[in-house]
């Protein structure tokens, strides 16, 4: 069985990175249940190694956006450096926790991310109270202020520190954020949610690596599946229906979701 795993692990990081390529979420909601039901890993081990992953993919992406000059590389510095800060904190919380009650919080937070992409078509006008991060028309950057520094800082607050117990990136706490307090455009928020996500995803790596050894022969396949199958992705992509795609894996994830609190209860069978 052992012989197969690298081959399983590569299979499993591809389909990550082509559900990442097509609806442009996923990452780490859906490497952590893969990994979880795929290799039978427990979350803490599981954990770091869809962060590898998800970091290196999310990589991939924020230099392709810093090529491009449209990732707003001080909001990404404020929101990964304290988010790189929590993420320790994250995977020492992890660390000590049962498996079981870690799948169910995490199960809640893929129905989270679920209903947010079900509802996304009827996205809500901001309301003008609500960005405090404006770009300045001038200079084409960010007019920074307390408010939107705070804002930001509470952004990265959370996003470590889901990413360190969950080994999740955080994108779903990003991307609303930055959505709601900046006006930047769609493109803008994604590429600075990947920048991020490539900072607070290296520290729990680090962090996780500090308390039990990292399963390399599962986490570089997974990883190399994941950029390899991004990159393949993209181009199809872009010739199919995203929107469909976006609900068809909404409804996948609560499927996935519901699978995991069933874990999580002991009716599914589960490693302690």
């Amino acid at each position: 069985m052992e012989s197969t795993v690298p081959a399983l692990a590569l299979t499993l990081g591809a389909i990550i990175g082509l559900v990442m390529a097509l609806t442009g979420a996923g990452g780490g909601v859906l490497a952590i249940p893969l990994l979880v039901f795929g290799l039978q890993l427990p979350v803490q081990q599981a954990a770091p190694i869809g962060l590898v992953a998800v970091g290196l993919a999310a990589a991939l992406g924020a230099g392709l956006g810093l090529r491009q000059g449209i990732v707003r590389y001080r909001a990404a510095v404020l929101i990964g450096v304290i988010g790189m800060g929590m993420a320790p904190l994250g995977v020492y919380l992890a660390q000590r926790l049962p498996n079981r009650p870690l799948l169910g919080i995490f199960a809640l937070v893929l129905i989270y991310t679920a209903l947010r992409m079900l509802r996304h078509p009827r996205q809500t006008e901001q309301l003008p109270a609500a960005v405090l991060c404006r770009v300045n028309p001038k200079d084409h950057r960010l007019a920074w202020n307390r408010p939107c520094a705070q804002a930001l800082a509470g952004t990265g607050l959370i996003a470590g520190l889901l990413s360190g117990l969950l080994g999740v990136g955080g994108g779903f706490v990003i991307v609303p954020a930055l959505t709601r307090y900046t006006d930047l455009d769609i493109r803008s928020i994604q590429v600075t949610s990947l920048a991020v996500i490539a900072l607070v995803s290296l520290s729990g790596v680090l962090a996780a690596a500090l308390h039990r050894p990292l399963s390399w022969v599962v986490a570089l396949p997974f990883a190399a599946g994941a950029v390899v199958s991004l990159l393949a992705g993209q181009r199809v992509a872009k010739k199919l229906n995203a929107r469909h795609l976006q609900q068809a894996f909404a409804w996948f994830c609560i499927l996935v979701a519901l699978m995991m609190l069933a874990r999580s209860v002991g009716w599914v069978a589960t490693k302690a």
